[in-house]
């Protein structure tokens, strides 16, 4: 989509740091980071935002690399947060389906 933040980062059109990239899923870190580790995993498919997904195939190709990212950062064993907003009231800032992927402190609940 032209006017989409995440796709032009996809299309490498605006500069990311990049965590991990594959045909399907681009990993990159949140510019205005919540936690010592805050990446966004998002699918390179547009896809305005979770309650539009209806192949849940792109799930599986996202969840595997939050996984791994986890390990890489030393997150799998102390634990981490992932949280996917819907629509604006949700706090989602841009209409591309996104994963934030938090660690490296505690965090408690519910958020603020």
């Amino acid at each position: 989509m032209a006017d989409c933040l995440f796709c032009k980062i996809i299309g490498k059109e605006i500069p990311a740091k990049v965590v991990y990239e594959d045909d399907k899923v681009l990993a990159f870190e949140d510019i205005a980071p919540q936690a010592p580790v805050h990446i966004l995993v998002i699918p390179k498919q547009h896809i305005k935002c979770l309650s539009e997904v209806t192949d849940f195939s792109v799930m599986q190709d996202i969840f595997p690399v939050i996984n791994k990212l986890a390990a890489e950062k030393g997150l799998a064993g102390r634990g981490f947060r992932t949280v996917i907003n819907n629509g604006r009231e949700a706090g989602m800032a841009v209409d591309h389906l996104h994963v934030h992927l938090l660690g490296g402190r505690a965090f408690h609940w519910p958020p603020g």
